[in-house]
């Protein structure tokens, strides 16, 4: 099992095969005996296969050519709203609509999601996890038709890999793992860690192919800039207050 986590490859291209509908719900089942808050399970997943559907989402996706190819995409959510209503129907009042409860229900829904990913990729399947989905949540709330207490966390394409391609690179175990307490970096640490990757013939091309100095430009001039985090930040909240997670 630890070697074939150690092959995880990130699947952007799927075949034509699709997924045999017994499959896919034993690994939904699997993923549903996850662990999770209280055992209430706040989380819910949105299975996706009707093409005009992934065409709806593909825009909340920045048009990722995957959303659209892949035989299914599943909609990993924070969801208060099934086991409020719950409460309500047995005499009791739910105290959810906050942002403890969405923090709860979040990391459900992402522990969810992993546990789908792993269950995939232990049968065949490739994946592909999509960073987009908080950034516009209100329009995949909109396409889903989520009610409230229900914010999409993260969404997972899935099939049967086109091609197999190259691992992409992690940090060295020392820049993610602290033993005992947390030990903070020191400037010829941060050199060390992240001398690797920096050297490599890839990023010296994708720094230059984006006209900048550093790799690191290339991070905070480009790919997640100050502004757009402060933008999507905003837009984010805003979701949250209106699926009334906020007050």
């Amino acid at each position: 099992m630890l070697d074939q986590l150690n092959q995880h490859r990130t699947i952007r291209k799927y075949s034509n095969e699709t997924i045999a509908p017994e499959l896919l719900n034993q690994l939904l089942e699997t993923t549903c005996r996850t662990s999770n808050t209280g055992n209430m399970q706040v989380y819910s997943i949105v299975v996706t296969t009707d093409s005009t559907i992934k065409e709806q989402l593909s825009p909340a996706h920045f048009n990722q050519p995957m959303v659209k190819q892949a035989p299914v995409v599943l909609t990993f959510c924070a969801d208060f709203n099934r086991f409020s209503q719950w409460c309500e129907q047995r005499k009791a009042e739910p105290g959810y609509d906050n942002f403890q409860s969405f923090i709860a229900a979040a990391i459900d829904a992402s522990i969810a999601a992993q546990t789908f990913c792993i269950a995939a990729e232990s049968v065949g399947l490739g994946i592909c996890y999509l960073g987009t989905t908080t950034y516009n949540a209100k329009e995949i709330i909109d396409v889903l038709k989520l009610p409230k207490l229900v914010v999409p966390i993260t969404t997972i394409t899935v099939g049967y890999p086109e091609i197999t391609p190259e691992q992409t690179d992690r940090l060295p175990l020392d820049a993610v793992v602290h033993r005992e307490t947390y030990t903070d970096f020191t400037p010829t640490l941060i050199d060390q860690l992240y001398a690797e990757k920096e050297n490599s013939q890839f990023y010296k091309d994708f720094v230059a192919e984006n006209n900048k100095e550093t790799l690191a430009q290339v991070f905070t001039d480009i790919r997640y800039s100050k502004k757009n985090n402060e933008f999507f930040s905003e837009k984010f909240l805003e979701v949250l207050k209106e699926q009334g997670f906020l007050k």
